[in-house]
């Protein structure tokens, strides 16, 4: 199927303006070649010749390894370059820093555990299981004191979710910095998490009339707390034991952390140690002046909990480029932390024209939904963009209408179109239009 042109979209602009730099240099790379010696033949480089057909390959000539030999399942070797990221001159110290989900290298929409972002305040605890406690006390009828045995007594809940860090495209609030997918949105993953309903847990305790707010307090040595709203804690929020049908891992704050589906990831808390209940937030914590969306008239949007549309092109994308011409499988992922992913639409303009992609299922609330879009490439310059619009009919901005209204002095929150520009080489960069 060949992608061809639609109408013009009359909700988009023409870019207003793109790097002529970059521009020149992608549609003039081809000049004095063509396009097979300009792209890297990389099959050839990474094929061994003594295992091709009709030789019989090494592997197919010796016993492989035992079922006892990976007790502990674990990738292939040849899949080594699959891990998480960090930039090392993001923060001060490692341990209240992020690393990153190799987004581009990954299929469907579950992320595996071992890819996951990290994100830490003070490094990750190692707490034994059994010597962790869960208090709930303030304004409850019953303070309480839960072991994990305990917790795993109440009914199981299980629930596909993604968690996404607030900062996740910070870095590119006054320009295009990063040339990696993993790096521009790699604060995202999605897993299927078990625990049991935060509902379930305050009902035991008896909450007081007057009990509107909660603070959840981790058992890291940052002591991490946020302020949450009690319509919230008792619509959708879970206390979580296990990711992926195993048993949280530690840097995902095992063994018990806070969820709460589709607003940012700093509210989550992990190591959950503590919840105290009130009857309103907690401003002499950090909470308030942290995580706090700072405008252009030097005003600041407080308690921005909800994660907007948003969407990226995993594929092609700067560690993923074209390597032959012709027909492509476009990739890519789309969340929104008010509900279900509606339509995604792919543009090979800069956001010109558009058509709307196909949606695997399934296709879940506030969870990380794939995209596909097969299209023919002939070799020359495009400007790839995705746009997603969820359930409530939100749509994804673009990053002049997102800059006009928030302005560049936050990180967070910044979940406009993104840009893949993709030169006649097959090589693909990040740019900013308008």
């Amino acid at each position: 199927m060949l992608w061809r042109k639609k109408t013009r979209d009359s909700h988009t602009k023409t870019p207003s303006s793109l790097s002529r730099r970059l521009f020149l240099r992608a549609t003039t790379a081809l000049v004095g070649g063509t396009l097979a010696s300009a792209l890297p033949n990389r099959l050839a480089t990474a094929a061994n010749a003594e295992n091709l057909p009709p030789n019989l390959p090494s592997w197919s000539q010796h016993l492989g390894f035992s079922v006892d030999d990976r007790p502990y399942g674990r990738p292939s070797q040849h899949e080594g370059h699959v891990v998480r990221r960090s930039v090392k001159w993001l923060t001060a110290t490692r341990e209240s820093s992020v690393n990153f989900t190799p987004l581009h290298e990954l299929d469907g929409f579950v992320t595996p555990n071992g890819l996951c972002f990290e994100r830490h305040h003070g490094g990750a605890p190692d707490i034994p299981s059994q010597d962790h406690r869960l208090m709930i006390h303030g304004l409850v009828n019953r303070p309480l004191l839960f072991t994990m045995d305990d917790l795993m007594r109440f009914p199981p809940v299980s629930r596909f979710h993604f968690l996404e860090c607030a900062a996740n495209g910070g870095m590119e609030w006054r320009g295009s910095q990063l040339n990696g997918c993993q790096y521009t949105h790699g604060m995202v993953h999605c897993v299927q998490w078990t625990g049991v309903s935060l509902k379930t847990v305050l009902d035991e305790a008896g909450l007081k009339s007057h009990a509107k707010w909660l603070l959840p307090e981790g058992a890291d040595s940052a002591a991490m707390t946020r302020s949450i709203p009690m319509e919230k804690a008792l619509d959708d929020c879970l206390l979580a034991y296990s990711m992926n049908g195993e048993r949280l891992r530690p840097e995902q704050g095992y063994p018990l952390r806070l969820l709460v589906p589709g607003w940012e990831g700093n509210m989550w808390v992990k190591w959950l140690r503590r919840i105290e209940v009130g009857d309103q937030p907690w401003h002499h914590r950090e909470e308030t002046s942290k995580y706090t969306d700072l405008l252009p008239d030097g005003k600041a949007r407080r308690f921005t909990w909800v994660m907007e549309a948003k969407s990226i092109i995993t594929n092609p994308s700067p560690e993923k480029p074209l390597s032959v011409k012709g027909v492509q499988q476009l990739k890519g992922l789309a969340w929104s932390g008010r509900g279900k992913i509606k339509r995604v639409d792919v543009s090979f303009d800069g956001g010109m024209n558009w058509q709307t992609a196909r949606l695997e299922e399934p296709v879940l609330p506030k969870c990380l939904t794939r995209f596909y879009v097969e299209w023919n490439w002939d070799g020359k310059s495009v400007m790839l963009q995705s746009r997603a619009m969820d359930e409530t009919g939100y749509v994804q901005p673009t990053y002049a209408d997102l800059h006009q209204v928030r302005g560049e002095n936050s990180i967070y929150h910044n979940n406009s179109i993104q840009t893949w520009l993709i030169n006649p080489n097959g090589e693909a960069e990040n740019v900013r239009l308008g």
